[in-house]
């Protein structure tokens, strides 16, 4: 029951994911690729994190 109220780390996670991915889509639209580059690899490091954190 108590359960029910905490924060889920997997959730969170996945949305600071696709955020990061969404600035990363704004840099290469606006031609700024190494922002890019820099944003793409801060998504796939916690994507890496996400995956560790649904494994168990």
């Amino acid at each position: 029951m108590f359960g029910l109220f905490k924060s889920d780390p997997a959730k969170k996670l996945q949305k600071a994911y696709e955020q990061k991915l969404e600035q990363a889509m704004h840099a290469a639209r606006n031609g700024d690729m190494r922002a890019n580059a820099s944003l793409t690899e801060e998504a796939e490091a916690l994507r890496e994190e996400l995956d560790k954190v649904k494994r168990g």
